[in-house]
């Protein structure tokens, strides 16, 4: 059984020590100081802005972890092989530290002020104005003072730091010595035996140059050696309350500047610290980038600390109120949920130039590398929250459309581009390629992120002049990699890929990459389709210019309809691909808790013998392309995979908590969302000290929105199914949704829209409109039935129509000529009885006796009768509501059946225009026992292959009731609830069935 419980991964990791604030949830707090998890704290304390990043160190403290990083600043250093094959990685891009410029030294009297444990040190990161706060006291010859610090590093200015130092005296009499320091040197992570660390960076590093002007030391140049990028920092500084300043100073590895004072007990001090960076892609315009930097002090001086903190306040404020996600019932996960927010938005790029690193911009993981997970988990929730930054994200990808077309060249694609699995430039990075450049579902992963982000925004514009080109390039690989396959039955494969489980390569037919490419090469011809009738100018000149015909196009959609993409027929799965199933089962009982991750433990061909799997990949398929697949393959792909997924990547368990969500599994969708949301913070894989985990952070909001709101999109309308997980009393969350601002929550009564700004807007709750209006609340109660339901199986006398009197004529007639008293109120307990049975009634009631034969003569003169009456009805006879409830049940793909103990079933529905709309009519004739039995619910549950929980059943009658749960099924009754007293809830007709209320679908 795989690795999946959040207890059995718990177990062998050491715990947080984070604490949620007692308060609100904005606040992550630390109190003292443990050296075992510092490099820990110094990623959850970083501060960035997309373009700069600052670890959460503390002065007084050494660490060779902490350090500082510019998005745009890494070396290039080529990659050397023993044995090198054509199309191999040449070069890998690395992140490398540069200046860092927080660091201020406090001597007291001719004391350094260093960390003490009985300093009450406390750290503290407010969410809600994205500043790092310490405090702490210190206990010198003269006395005791006060320390605390102030740090941001601004949203609003990319190439800025600011912090504020206060020592407060509360003893002590002395002078103080502030040092302020710009301090260089820090190296790049080196390679060790974690492949997710860094690599040997060979010649290649940075060096840094000292700028004096009138010989004082100015500024800092520094260069990395092989990619000639530069930056330069610049510090400045206000101070006050009697501080006085020497000129800077330089050492071997620092450019420092002196403040002096004198305290007394009730006296403090104050600096305030910027720091400037200014960088670019070669080392030509040093001049240039020092007098940028130097704007961005002169910038800062005259705004001043507190309007610097103010507009960082105010641009947090801005994102959390479309952003911020309530949970009631859990302050950990509430906790949780804003912090990974905080940093999916601070380390996004904002210049179009950049993108997401897997770390961000908090530490040297994966060697600051963008990866496939950017635009699969990181971009969707930027698109629902940022849509601003999610475009910035596929600017970058179109910035590196040329690149991509030089890798695709490099792997022997004639035409087309493929992007790179690991990269910052843009070319492929990984030295590793099955597990790296075979991973060619990044070109669909990248496709779906346009596709959605055209979805959430109705950006069409953007589309057709920026990302066509790159949806079409990428789309012209797929026809490379696989073939219409004679041995598949005409079936498009796909041939040596690596899909997102990195635990099984270079194999055929991966069903995520092939159901990805899939939905890339229909949504490419479809868009194709689109600009030539929205926009044939851009789609003239597009396509002339990569040379892109109407027969290319055609091939796309072919390939997008015949992609293969089996079940099973053993098992009723979908095969991760065309051996996993054949492998053996990996030895989970005999692998010991510390042997994972595997990767480091096991050489990777004897994981790829075997039936595991890194992370989620057909159950992502099932997430990402899941409009293609039934709830009951997606059960059974769940059940499966589940058992052999070690979740050895952060990026599964949020995929496994959102299908378990829309598979009505709560339990264990709100445990995967825990170990989710919380990762980083109790560092549940035990390498948070390298940065957070920004594609997990990202799960955790999509674990909200996708998963417990069920929020989907298609055809531009947002979709939502949402359930309260177990032990929430609340919760709600925000979406952009088309140039609108909308609010989503849900509580233990029902679920609440309000369209905070923006026109009138449509979407779906559960399976039904609804529309909305700005400012107004449309509270939606939840569904009465506790399972999701797949199917709905309705009775029809007197639920779809009215044949109750047609009935009552027939038997009145026949109980005249048998000379029997009969009148209405007899005809009331007929429903739902069967023919046969109702004679019964009827004989009993009279004491007449009739033979068996005479039995069966009456019967069949009633319903000859009665067809004689139902021969007039036409669809006109319907209730009204029925047909639209119908057609909006099979559009939600539920499916639909019949359960009449009329035989004349199909000859009514055939009549009333319906009976196609029904997957399965039950047999009457067929079916043992009649109601109140079960039987023919449970037909028609069983040919319908849906368990019994899951379907839903519709009566008017009492017997009809009785029959729905005796076969454990959920039962709507139609009628008087003085009567239905069985019904788990009743309407008073069909027409007031409403599927937002009554049904929840899987």
């Amino acid at each position: 059984m795989g690795r999946f419980a959040v207890a059995e991964r718990a177990s062998h990791v050491r715990a947080g020590d984070v604490r949620a604030d007692a308060g609100d949830g904005w606040t992550i707090r630390v109190a003292g100081f443990n050296p075992e998890t510092a490099a820990r704290d110094e990623s959850l304390f970083a501060l960035a802005n997309g373009a700069l990043g600052v670890r959460g160190g503390i002065d007084g403290v050494d660490s060779a972890s902490d350090g500082a990083f510019l998005a745009a600043f890494f070396e290039q250093a080529p990659i050397h092989y023993h044995e090198k094959f054509t199309g191999f990685a040449l070069s890998t891009d690395t992140r490398v530290p540069v200046a860092d410029a927080k660091h201020v030294r406090i001597v007291l009297d001719g004391e350094t002020v260093t960390l003490t444990p009985d300093a009450g040190l406390v750290r503290e990161l407010d969410l809600s104005t994205g500043r790092f706060r310490t405090a702490m006291r210190y206990k010198a010859k003269g006395g005791t003072v006060e320390i605390t610090t102030d740090r941001l590093v601004s949203l609003a200015r990319p190439g800025l730091l600011a912090l504020r130092l206060i020592i407060r005296s509360l003893e002590y009499t002395g002078p103080v010595t502030l040092l302020s320091d710009l301090r260089w040197g820090r190296r790049a992570e080196g390679q060790g035996d974690d492949p997710r660390i860094g690599v040997s960076l060979g010649a290649g590093g940075v060096d840094s140059f000292p700028v004096e002007q009138d010989g004082i030391p100015a500024a800092l140049h520094q260069t990395a050696r092989l990619s000639r990028r530069t930056c330069v920092l610049r510090q400045g500084h206000l101070s006050g309350h009697g501080l006085s300043s020497d000129q800077p100073f330089l050492t071997l590895d620092s450019i420092s500047q002196a403040f002096h004072a004198d305290l007394t007990p009730g006296t403090g001090v104050e600096l305030v610290k910027f720091a400037a960076y200014a960088w670019a892609d070669t080392d030509e315009d040093i001049a240039g980038l020092t007098a940028d930097a130097g704007a961005i002090l002169a910038g800062a001086h005259a705004a001043g600390w507190d309007a610097l903190a103010k507009e960082q306040a105010d641009d947090l404020a801005r994102f959390w109120a479309d952003a911020d996600v309530v949970i009631d019932g859990d302050a950990g996960l509430q906790q949780a949920i804003r912090f990974n927010l905080f940093h999916l938005y601070q380390s996004t790029g904002r210049d179009g130039a950049t993108s997401i690193a897997a770390k961000g911009l908090t530490g040297e993981g994966y060697e600051g590398h963008y990866f496939w997970d950017t635009e699969t988990f990181i971009l969707p929730v930027l698109a629902f929250t940022a849509p601003h930054l999610a475009r910035r994200m596929l600017e970058y990808r179109i910035g590196r459309l040329d690149r991509a077309r030089a890798h695709a060249r490099g792997m022997g694609h004639s035409a087309g581009a493929l992007f790179p699995w690991r990269t910052i430039a843009g070319d492929e990075c990984s030295a590793h390629y099955p597990s790296g450049s075979a991973q060619y579902h990044i070109n669909a992963d990248i496709a779906f992120a346009a596709r959605l982000y055209e979805e959430a925004t109705g950006d069409s514009a953007f589309l057709y002049a920026q990302a066509a080109e790159m949806l079409f390039e990428t789309a012209r690989i797929w026809p490379q990699v696989g073939h219409f396959n004679a041995r598949k039955g005409g079936a498009f494969t796909i041939h040596e890929v690596t899909g997102p489980d990195e635990y099984t390569a270079l194999v055929n037919n991966n069903f995520y990459t092939n159901a990805m490419a899939a939905a890339h090469l229909g949504h490419a011809a479809d868009l194709y389709r689109r600009m030539g009738n929205e926009a044939p100018d851009q789609l003239a000149a597009l396509a002339t210019r990569i040379g892109l015909t109407d027969e290319e196009v055609a091939l796309w959609r072919r390939a997008a309809d015949a992609m293969y993409l089996p079940t099973d027929p053993d098992l009723g799965i979908s095969p991760q691909d065309d051996d996993f199933l054949s492998k053996p089962v990996w030895p989970f009982a005999d692998t010991p808790a510390d042997k994972y991750p595997l990767l480091l433990h096991y050489h990777p061909l004897a994981i790829y013998r075997h039936q595991v799997c890194k992370q989620a990949d057909v159950v992502l398929a099932m997430l990402l392309a899941g409009d293609r697949f039934t709830p009951a393959l997606k059960r059974r792909n769940f059940d499966y995979y589940e058992a052999v997924t070690v979740h050895d990547s952060t990026l599964s368990p949020s995929s496994y908590g959102i299908l378990a969500a829309e598979l009505g599994d709560s339990e264990k969708a709100i445990r995967y969302f825990t170990e989710t949301a919380r990762i980083d913070l109790d560092d549940l894989h035990g390498n948070a000290s390298h940065g957070v985990h920004m594609a997990a952070m990202a799960g955790s909001w999509l674990g909200i929105a996708w998963g417990f709101g069920g929020l989907r999109w298609q055809g531009g309308i947002a979709r939502f199914a949402p359930i309260l997980p177990p032990g929430w009393t609340r919760y709600g969350f925000g979406i952009a949704w088309q140039g609108r601002r909308l609010r989503v929550t849900v509580d233990q009564v029902g679920t609440t829209y309000r369209l905070l700004s923006g026109d009138a807007l449509t979407i779906h709750h559960q399976v039904a409109p609804v529309i909305l209006t700005t400012g107004q609340d449309t509270a939606i109660a939840h569904s009465p039935f506790p399972a999701p339901v797949k199917a709905i199986i309705f009775d029809l006398d007197g639920v779809l129509t009215d044949t109750a009197e047609g009935h009552y004529q027939a038997w009145q007639r026949l109980a005249d000529e048998l000379d029997v008293p009969f009148d209405r109120e007899k005809n009331e307990a007929l429903k739902g009885i069967d023919r046969m049975g109702s004679l019964e009634r009827i004989l009993a009631d009279s004491g007449r006796t009739l033979t068996e034969a005479e039995k069966q003569e009456a019967a069949t003169r009633k319903n000859g009768y009665y067809q004689d009456l139902i021969a007039r009805f036409s669809p006109d006879d319907l209730f009204d509501g029925v047909r639209d409830l119908l057609l909006a049940a099979k559009a939600a793909g539920l499916k639909l059946g019949v359960a009449s103990a009329s035989r004349n079933a199909p000859t009514l529905l055939t009549r009333l225009g319906i009976i196609d709309l029904f997957d399965h009519v039950a047999d009457a004739g067929a079916i043992p026992n009649p109601k109140p039995a079960p039987d023919i619910f449970l037909s028609v549950a069983k040919a319908l292959d849906v368990p019994p929980p899951a379907c839903l059943g519709v009566e008017d009658s009492m017997a009809g009731i009785t029959a729905i749960k005796a076969a454990g099924m959920p039962a709507l009754g139609i009628g008087d609830p003085a009567i239905l007293t069985e019904a788990d809830e009743v309407i008073g007709h069909i027409r007031e069935f409403r599927l937002d209320r009554f049904v929840r679908p899987a």
